[in-house]
């Protein structure tokens, strides 16, 4: 009896440790200055390099064999349930939906303190000073006009060169060179030790609809290497974005442009701005399909191609699951703070007029 007391008793303990926990993450969203001080250059840049020190050398992605495990263990789960229900085991019912709420407690907590507090913090427009407001259709227009010119002017270097893709070894090298020169210009984005790989589920990625996806869990960032090559040098930026605790997609996209553009390397220039550049001219396709679609002929033949590529490639991986996973995972950006959803990314659009309002250039 004096045993199953004690057992109680830490059951009851475990749960209202939980619930604190829980509550002061929720408290804590509130203030977005104290998680920027404290949290996201505070604690978090010691937590986000220890991920990346203990797991970073690894050649094969943990977080992945992390995410088939929880698979597996969710599939069991809800066969367990099942089982029980079909019994009409009551008793076993309520202890199971019992330790399953306690176990998604657990990862909530864990998710929230090893990186999703992030979600909620000022970032890059209050490190940059940026006010990404309401645009204009003429703001979309000018920064169109300029990303044609960059587009075309980068893909000329890159043929005149004769280099149009490079190994994903080399990327992800150029990657971590690319934020050590951009950190000279932006203290804010240093980053020391990669933890940069390829994914695991490549194809399966293709099916989701993933270019790349960061694991909080390891602090891995990882990259579907069988999207178009010329989109992998800015998708790892943007991927490596979020281990510096830009979590909103569309930070991630901004940061991972400015980390690209400082990079010594043409093919990260090319990759940023042939990305931005669909983002801004979808935009404005909205506004002025006419303008969109002027700015597209007056891409070279050489960039054309390339969009021709990108087409066919979400075209192949087309089915009837992404669907289905696009609308879990804008209930999940929402959940955190990012109203627009899937949309979140091409808000990257006014980050990059409020830059160029500000600072002249892109």
């Amino acid at each position: 009896m004096k045993t199953g007391s004690n057992s109680n008793k830490v059951y009851v303990v475990s749960i209202a440790c939980i619930l604190i926990l829980i509550f002061l993450i929720k408290v804590a969203s509130y203030y977005p200055q104290w998680i920027e001080n404290y949290y996201s250059r505070g604690i978090y840049l010691y937590i986000s390099s220890f991920f990346r020190v203990i797991f970073g050398w690894i050649p094969f992605s943990l977080g992945d064999i992390f995410y088939a495990g929880a698979a597996l263990f969710l599939l069991v789960s809800f066969l367990k349930f099942v089982k029980i229900l079909l019994n009409k085991q009551l008793l076993n019912y309520k202890k199971t939906l019992l330790q399953l709420l306690l176990i998604l407690s657990a990862i909530y907590i864990y998710f929230n303190l090893s990186w999703g507090l992030n979600y909620n913090r000022p970032g890059i427009a209050y490190q940059l000073g940026l006010n990404p407001s309401t645009y204009k259709e003429d703001d979309l227009k000018r920064i169109t006009g300029i990303l044609v010119q960059k587009v075309n002017e980068n893909k000329r270097a890159l043929v005149k060169n004769g280099v149009t893709t490079k190994t994903y070894t080399q990327i992800f090298e150029q990657a971590q060179t690319a934020y050590r020169t951009s950190a000279l210009t932006f203290p804010f984005l240093e980053y020391n030790t990669t933890s940069i790989k390829r994914s695991m589920y490549g194809r399966i990625g293709n099916f989701l609809g993933f270019l790349g996806y960061y694991n909080p869990f390891t602090g891995e960032a990882q990259v579907n290497l069988s999207q178009p090559k010329f989109l992998i040098p800015f998708v790892a930026c943007h991927e490596m974005a979020h281990q510096l605790g830009y979590a909103s997609e569309s930070e991630a996209n901004f940061v991972g442009y400015l980390a690209a553009i400082h990079s010594p390397d043409t093919l990260f220039h090319y990759s940023a701005y042939f990305d931005l550049f669909n983002y801004a001219n979808r935009e404005l396709f909205f506004r002025d399909s006419i303008a969109a679609k002027n700015n597209y002929k007056q891409l070279d033949t050489a960039v054309k191609k390339d969009e021709e590529e990108l087409q066919e490639y979400w075209r192949q991986s087309d089915n009837i699951i992404e669907p289905i996973i696009r609308i879990f995972y804008d209930r999940y950006l929402k959940a955190n703070q990012q109203s627009k959803g899937v949309k979140s990314y091409s808000e990257v659009t006014g980050w990059l007029i409020a830059y160029y309002n500000r600072y002249g250039k892109i």
